[in-house]
C-alpha cells in the first residue's frame, strides 16, 4: 500500500486516535483492542513511512503531524506511545480545538539526557543511528529488547514486539533514522506548558528509556496535566499491564 494506512473500529461515541512508537507499526496496539472498542471508535494508524504506510521518506515532526491531520476525525482523543507522544504533542500544538485530549505513554516532551533531565543519553541515540546502516534488522531488535526489560513478562513482550515489526513491511533506515532524530533533537517541553486541554501521561516505573522522573518533572512543569505510573510496567504498560491500562484510558475519557 502506497500512502498512510488508516484503520477505524468500534463501538464507542468518542474517537481514539492510537499512534505507535519508533520501529513499529499499529498492530501493537492488538491486546487493546478488545478492550477498548466497546469505549471508542479506535482509528489505527501506521505512521508515516512505517508498517503499511509507505512510500513517505524521513519526515519532519510538523510535516508527519500534517499527514495524519488531513485523515484524522474532527475531533478526537489522541494517544502517543513513546515516539508517538511527541507526534501526537505536536497535534495538540497546531491544532488544539481537534483534541478532546491528549494522552502520551512511556514518552517524553524531550527524551534526550539534559542537564537536570532524565532521558537516553544522546551518545546512545547516536550509537542507534549509526548501528542502523550495519545491521538494520539487529538494531531495531535490540531497541525493541530495551523497552521491555526488567518487567516479569519481559521475553514475552519483546517476543510479541518483534512479532509485531516481522510481519508488517519495514520501514527504511531513512524513516528509521529520522524518527531517532527526533527523538535526540525534539523539546517539546515549554511548548506544551500552554496547552489548556485535558493532558494524560502514562509511565511504566521500570521504564529505561523514560525513566519515571520525568513523571515528578512535568507534574510541577505542566500543573494542569495530571500523571500515573504502573508499578511493574516498563516501555510498554499497554502490553505488560492491559487491564489497567485499558482502565485508565476509559477513566481519564469519562471525566
Amino acid at each position: 500500500m502506497i500512502g498512510l494506512y488508516w484503520h477505524t473500529l468500534g463501538e464507542g461515541d468518542r474517537d481514539l486516535v492510537l499512534l505507535h512508537g519508533w520501529g513499529l507499526n499499529a498492530e501493537v496496539w492488538g491486546c487493546m483492542l478488545q478492550r477498548l472498542a466497546p469505549h471508542f471508535r479506535l482509528h489505527l494508524v501506521d505512521l508515516p513511512g512505517y508498517g503499511r504506510s509507505q512510500g513517505y521518506g524521513a519526515l519532519s515532526l510538523s510535516q508527519m503531524a500534517e499527514v495524519l491531520l488531513v485523515a484524522a476525525p474532527e475531533r478526537a482523543y489522541w494517544l502517543g506511545w513513546s515516539l508517538g507522544g511527541l507526534v501526537a504533542g505536536q497535534i495538540a500544538l497546531m491544532q488544539p480545538e481537534r483534541v478532546a485530549g491528549l494522552i502520551t505513554v512511556a514518552s517524553s516532551p524531550c527524551f534526550t539526557a539534559q542537564e537536570q533531565w532524565p532521558g537516553i543519553r544522546p551518545e546512545v541515540l547516536s550509537g542507534f543511528q549509526q548501528q542502523l546502516s550495519d545491521d538494520f534488522k539487529r538494531t531495531v531488535e535490540r531497541f525493541l529488547a530495551l523497552q521491555t526489560l526488567g518487567t516479569e513478562s519481559a521475553r514475552q513482550d519483546a517476543r510479541l514486539l518483534k512479532n509485531v515489526v516481522l510481519n508488517q513491511p519495514m520501514p527504511s533506515v531513512e524513516v528509521l533514522n529520522g524518527g531517532l532524530e527526533m527523538l535526540r533533537t525534539v523539546d517539546q517541553r515549554q511548548q506544551l506548558m500552554a496547552l489548556t486541554l485535558p493532558v494524560l501521561r502514562i509511565y511504566g516505573y521500570l521504564d529505561g528509556l523514560v525513566p519515571r522522573k520525568v513523571a515528578n518533572l512535568l507534574d510541577e512543569l505542566w500543573p494542569n496535566s495530571s500523571s500515573i505510573v504502573i508499578a511493574k510496567a516498563a516501555h510498554a504498560p499497554f502490553i505488560s499491564h492491559p487491564e489497567e491500562f485499558s482502565r485508565t484510558i476509559c477513566q481519564f475519557a469519562a471525566s
